[in-house]
């Protein structure tokens, strides 16, 4: 097939696939993984069953695909937005706004990464820990007293990221407010500042 669309009007396989992704994405979110069935996602996409076979072999397959998709997504959006910090704190910053950025602009593909659907499952939760992870990783590394790691801290850095994600939930379900900056700034600094105010000596 051409890379451009037919004169039947179909798309070519690589666009149409693309297509299917995002109506995807968009149905799953909606109505979660267990009430969806290929028949609506082909309908919300305009297409036949037999072309949404074509390109995933089942319902399971095309979720995978979306969880794999989403999450080396947010895990490079989050890497990038990082990159060129010049400290640890510019770092944390830069990081909760790219986070934060991604939830506002992409929301339902962090409904489906984050949502009950993926966490019950427990090949799909695989795919949500494995970004739960990442991101804890990067955090992690920041947990520092007078420049000496932490002791537990990578326990710490996920209790970060499930303050993260239930923030972020929150945030969706209340008309997105405050503004997704102030968010991103509020949480960074009370991010920050616990990870300052950590105690060498202090239990645990």
């Amino acid at each position: 097939m051409s890379d451009e669309v037919t004169r039947s009007g179909r798309l070519p396989a690589a666009e149409r696939r693309t297509q299917l992704i995002q109506v995807a994405t968009r149905v799953f979110a909606r109505d979660g993984f267990t009430a969806t069935s290929m028949n609506d996602v082909a309908e919300a996409a305009g297409v036949t069953k037999p072309v949404l076979y074509q390109h995933f072999a089942s319902k399971r397959d095309l979720f995978v695909e979306l969880l794999t998709e989403i999450g080396a997504e947010l895990q490079d959006t989050i890497a990038k937005a990082t990159a060129d910090a010049t400290g640890p704190r510019q770092q944390i910053e830069q990081g909760f706004r790219a986070y934060f950025r991604y939830v506002d602009e992409h929301p339902d593909s962090y409904r489906v990464l984050f949502g009950s659907g993926s966490r019950r499952d427990p090949e799909f939760a695989s795919f949500t820990r494995a970004v739960e992870d990442s991101i804890a990783a990067l955090i992690a590394e920041l947990i520092l007293v007078d420049g000496e790691p932490v002791a537990d801290r990578d326990v710490l850095a996920h209790g970060i990221v499930g303050m993260t994600e239930s923030a972020s939930r929150h945030w969706l379900a209340h008309d997105r407010t405050p503004d997704v900056d102030s968010l991103a700034s509020q949480l960074a600094r009370l991010a920050w500042s616990g990870m300052r105010g950590l105690d060498r000596g202090a239990p645990g």
